[in-house]
């Protein structure tokens, strides 16, 4: 494990900030698979759910008797050949749970943080101004930071706390997620094609991994 330093120019201005952060260089692209794995299958649901024979109320009793009907044999109204009986070999309820430790989450979080210099734009503050919800003055800055409002490129949205105008005025557009410094997550990182971090947010990462 390596400490490196990315320098962020704060855009519009002559100044620049340090993020540093604790990098592998030889795990670091299994470290990233494995943490995306392991957040994709905690969504999972695994609710699915079907009844077996022994699950299917009734069938109790005999449907007729064993000879003498010209029926085929029948033991029980529960059987699969039934309609109303049971599933052979349905889903059944799963969970999908993987567990990845702590230290190795926080790694691979920092090796795609790291991967991701060069599309990452640091800015003092989102719209500190946005007095009411405006998609339009959200669409019109980020044009001003350079980036293109093509609905293909994703563009992801570090900010320290997620305000209520902030939230209202990005909520429609696909291609921009807003998201807080708490909640980030390999799979919001690994998806943008651009990232747009607050300074706010950046003062917080660089506190959580070097404390």
């Amino acid at each position: 494990m390596i400490q490196k330093e990315i320098k962020y120019d704060l855009h519009n201005t002559n100044r620049s900030e340090i993020l540093k952060l604790n990098v592998s260089e030889y795990k670091g692209m299994y470290l990233i698979h494995r943490a995306l794995i392991q957040q994709l299958n905690n969504k999972r649901q695994g609710t699915a759910n079907t009844k077996t024979r022994s699950d299917v109320r009734g069938g109790g009793k005999k449907p007729w008797k064993q000879k003498g009907t010209g029926r085929s044999r029948a033991g029980s109204t529960r059987s699969p050949l039934w309609t109303g009986g049971g599933t052979i070999f349905g889903p059944k309820y799963k969970k999908y749970n993987i567990k990845i430790n702590k230290k190795e989450k926080n790694l691979a979080l920092n090796n795609i943080l790291y991967n991701k210099i060069k599309d990452t734009i640091l800015i003092k503050e989102f719209r500190h101004n946005l007095n009411y919800p405006s998609t339009k003055l959200i669409l019109k800055e980020i044009n001003q930071l350079g980036l293109n409002n093509n609905t293909q490129n994703k563009i992801l949205v570090i900010v320290n706390k997620k305000e209520k105008n902030l939230y209202l005025s990005t909520r429609n557009l696909k291609h921009i997620e807003l998201i807080s410094v708490y909640q980030l997550n390999i799979f919001a990182v690994l998806k943008a094609h651009k990232v747009i971090i607050t300074l706010s947010a950046l003062n917080y990462l660089n506190k959580a991994y070097n404390d």
